[in-house]
C-alpha cells in the first residue's frame, strides 16, 4: 500500500514527514520521496527502502516548514528513482503525491502531450502535475486548478499537491474509496495522513475525507469543501493513545473496518504487478520461464476455511486463463490421502497468517513427494513464505478480525493475477486479451468502493429483520458459488447462526427440503453465463414460500422483482466479480451480528491463526 505523509507548521517538516513514512513501512512500497518548499521546490527520490532516502536526506537536507512524501507500490512504469513520487511539473513549481490509479491517463498523457507537455516518468501519477500546470497557466489559483484537474480523473484516489507560488498549503483531496486521508491538527501546524499511525505521535485530533472531499492545509487552519467548491464542515476525531483504539480509528470494530479497507487492499495487492499499458504481470517471488510454466501439468490448492474457499474461486480464474488443470484440497484432509503428486506438479498453499499448521503439514508433505511448493501468504517472513519455492504476499495489510474479509478478497485478487501471469508464459493469453482482463483489473477497487459507499445498500434492515432466524441457506454458481459458501461461513462465524452455502444446482438434491415461510436463501444472480440458471433456483425458492434474498447487478429489473429483497453490486468481469460480490455478503453477516449482540472481532471458540491440529 503507498504511503502519504504531509506537515505544514514552524518545525523541520522533511523530518516529521520522513518518520511518518517509517510508521507506514507496514503497508508495502518499492520507492520512497519528499517535496519540501523553503523558497523554491526541492525533492528528494530513491528506488528502494527508506534508507536510501535517508541516505540521500543526509548527504542533501531538505529545509522548511512545509513538506509531503511519499512511499510507493509501482503499479505504471518500474520501481526506480524517476517513477518515484513526488513528480513535479516541467518547471518544478508543484509536486504531487497519488495512491490509487489514474485508469484514463493514457487518455489524459496523449491529450497533454500534444498540447506540448514532456513528460519524465512512466507513470499514471504524473499526468496531475501537468493537468494542474495547465490550469495554473490558464489564470487559476493552486486550489481552483487543483479542483479542475481533479476533476478530469477516472479512479479512485488520495492526492496531496504543493506549490512554490502558494508555499503555505497542501491541497489534498479523496476521490472514491481507494485510498485514506486524515487530516491531523495541532497548534499552529497541521498534518496529512493515509493512515493514523503516521501522525500519532503529533496529535490525538484528526478528521476523515470521504469520497470527492478536499482539504487545504495551512499551519493557521483547515478549510474543507467538496470537490464542486461547496464549503463543508467536519467532526473532530479524538484518537486515544491506545495503539489498539487508534487503530480502529472512526469504526466501532475492527472487522467493519478491514470490510471497509478492500478497495485499498485489493488495489495494493495488484500494485507493481501488472503493466497496465500492456496487460503483462510479473510476480517478482515467483520467477518462472515459458518452458517452466508449459512443464506444470496440475496444481493442487491447499488452504482451510476462507483460504479454501478463495482457492475455490482462484479454481475458475486459473483454468479459465492458464488452462492448468486445478484441484482444490482442505489442507487439513491433505496428507492424510497419500496424495498423488510428483515434479509435475505444483502445490499452492493459500493462508494469511503463513503460520496455520495444517497448511504447513499439507507444504511439507507436497515438498516430500517432490512437488514445486508455492503460496500466497499475507505475512512476510512467515513459515509458509520461508519455505516455498515462490510466493505471492498479499499486501492486504495486518488483519486483526478474527473472520477473514480483506485477506480473502486480496487473495482473489492475487489469484487472477497468478492464472494471468501463467496464461501468458504458457502462450495462452494473446496480448489484447491481457490488456482487456487489466483494464477490467483495475477499475475493481473503484467498484469496490462503489459497494461500499453510504446508502447503496441497506444492511441494517435486513439484519433487523432477520437476525432472529436460526438458517440461513446461500446459493450461487460458477465462480461465485464459492463465494455462497463464505457468505454462509461469515454469517456462521460473527453471528451464530446456522447457515450452509450450496451450488444452486444441488439445492434439489436435498437442500430444497429444508425450505419454507422461516428461510431466507441467499442467492448469488449476477448477469453471467448461468444467469438463466440461478433465475430458476429463485423460482423453486419462491414456490415453497422461500424468503428471496438476491444479490444482483446494477439495473437487474427482473430478478428484484422475484425478490424479497435484494442486494446490489455493479458489472464487472465475471471472474472479477466474486471479489464485488463476497463484499454485500460480509457486511450482511457483520450487521446481523450487531443486532445479536455478538462479539465480532473474537468470536467464540475461534483464533485468529490456528497453529494447532
Amino acid at each position: 500500500m503507498c504511503g502519504i505523509v504531509g506537515y505544514v507548521g514552524t518545525k523541520d517538516a522533511s523530518s516529521i514527514v520522513f518518520e511518518g513514512l517509517k510508521k507506514l513501512e507496514y503497508r508495502g512500497y518499492d520507492s520512497a520521496g519528499i517535496a519540501s518548499i523553503n523558497g523554491d521546490l526541492d525533492i528528494r527520490r530513491a528506488e528502494g527502502k527508506l534508507a536510501n532516502l535517508e541516505a540521500k536526506l543526509r548527504e542533501a537536507p531538505l529545509e522548511g516548514h512545509l513538506a509531503i512524501g511519499h512511499t510507493r507500490w509501482a503499479t505504471h512504469g518500474a520501481p526506480i528513482e524517476r517513477n518515484a513520487h513526488p513528480h513535479a511539473d516541467e518547471t518544478r513549481a508543484i509536486a504531487v503525491v497519488q495512491n490509487g490509479i489514474v485508469e484514463n491517463f493514457m487518455t489524459l498523457r496523449a491529450q497533454l502531450q500534444q498540447e506540448g507537455h514532456e513528460f519524465k516518468s512512466d507513470t499514471d501519477t504524473e499526468v496531475i502535475t501537468h493537468l494542474i500546470d495547465k490550469f495554473l497557466a490558464e489564470g487559476d489559483e493552486l486550489v481552483e486548478a487543483c479542483r479542475r484537474a481533479f476533476g478530469e480523473l477516472q479512479g479512485a484516489h488520495a492526492i496531496a499537491v504543493v506549490s512554490k507560488q502558494e508555499p503555505d498549503k497542501i491541497v489534498t483531496v479523496r476521490l472514491g474509496n481507494a485510498g485514506g486521508v486524515i487530516v491531523g491538527l495541532g497548534k499552529g501546524e497541521n498534518y496529512l495522513a493515509s493512515d493514523i499511525p503516521a501522525i500519532l505521535e503529533h496529535t490525538q485530533r484528526v478528521i476523515y475525507l470521504e469520497d470527492r472531499e478536499m482539504a487545504v492545509i495551512t499551519a493557521g487552519g483547515v478549510s474543507f469543501s467538496r470537490l464542486n467548491g461547496q464549503a463543508i464542515s467536519k467532526e473532530v476525531h479524538q484518537i486515544t493513545w491506545d495503539p489498539i483504539s487508534a487503530a480502529k480509528g472512526p469504526y466501532r470494530h475492527f472487522m467493519q473496518k478491514e470490510i471497509y479497507e478492500q478497495p485499498q487492499s485489493v488495489q495494493s495487492t495488484i500494485r507493481g504487478r501488472i503493466d497496465f499499458t500492456t496487460g503483462q504481470v510479473s510476480l517478482e517471488e515467483l520467477p518462472l520461464t515459458p518452458a517452466e510454466a508449459k512443464a506444470i501439468e496440475r496444481i493442487i490448492i491447499v488452504a482451510c476455511g476462507t483460504s479454501a474457499y478463495a482457492g475455490q474461486v482462484g479454481k475458475f480464474m486459473i483454468e479459465k486463463l492458464a488452462r492448468i488443470n486445478v484441484l482444490v484440497d482442505y489442507a487439513s484432509e491433505f496428507r492424510y490421502r497419500d496424495p498423488l503428486i510428483d515434479d509435475r506438479t505444483v502445490v499452492l498453499a493459500i493462508t494469511q497468517s503463513g503460520e496455520t499448521v495444517d497448511t504447513l503439514a499439507a507444504l511439507e508433505e507436497a515438498k516430500s513427494k517432490g512437488a514445486k511448493i508455492w503460496s500466497i501468504v499475507n505475512m512476510h517472513g512467515s513459515m509458509a513464505h520461508r519455505i516455498s519455492d515462490g510466493a505471492i504476499l498479499m499486501q492486504a495489510g495486518p488483519e486483526i478480525g478474527v473472520a477473514s474479509t480483506k485477506a480473502f478478497t486480496a487473495t482473489l485478487a492475487d489469484l487472477f493475477l497468478l492464472g494471468m501471469y501463467l496464461g501468458q508464459l504458457r502462450g495462452v493469453l494473446s496480448a489484447e486479451e491481457s490488456f482487456e482482463l487489466a483494464t477490467a483489473l483495475a477499475h475493481l477497487p473503484e467498484l469496490a468502493g462503489e459497494v461500499l459507499a453510504e446508502g447503496y445498500n441497506d444492511y441494517t434492515k435486513l439484519a433487523n429483520l432477520y437476525h432472529k432466524q436460526e438458517h440461513f441457506l446461500f446459493l450461487g454458481r460458477g465462480p461465485n458459488y464459492p463465494v455462497a459458501l463464505e457468505g454462509a461461513l461469515k454469517l456462521k462465524e460473527i453471528s451464530y447462526i446456522h447457515a450452509e452455502g450450496y451450488p444452486a444446482g444441488e439445492m434439489k438434491h436435498g437442500p430444497i427440503a429444508l425450505i419454507d415461510d422461516h428461510m431466507p436463501v441467499v442467492c448469488i444472480v449476477t448477469q453471467d453465463h448461468v444467469y438463466d440458471k440461478m433465475i430458476s433456483q429463485i423460482e423453486q425458492v419462491r414456490a415453497r414460500n422461500g424468503i428471496v434474498i438476491s444479490l444482483i447487478n446494477e439495473g437487474d429489473e427482473e430478478v428484484a422483482k422475484k425478490s424479497d429483497h435484494v442486494l446490489r453490486i455493479p458489472k464487472a468481469h465475471p471472474l472479477l466479480t466474486p471479489i464485488l460480490s463476497v463484499i454485500p455478503l460480509q457486511l450482511l453477516a457483520y450487521h446481523t451480528a450487531i443486532w445479536r449482540g455478538a462479539d465480532v472481532d473474537q468470536p467464540r471458540n475461534l483464533a485468529k491463526s490456528v497453529t494447532v491440529e
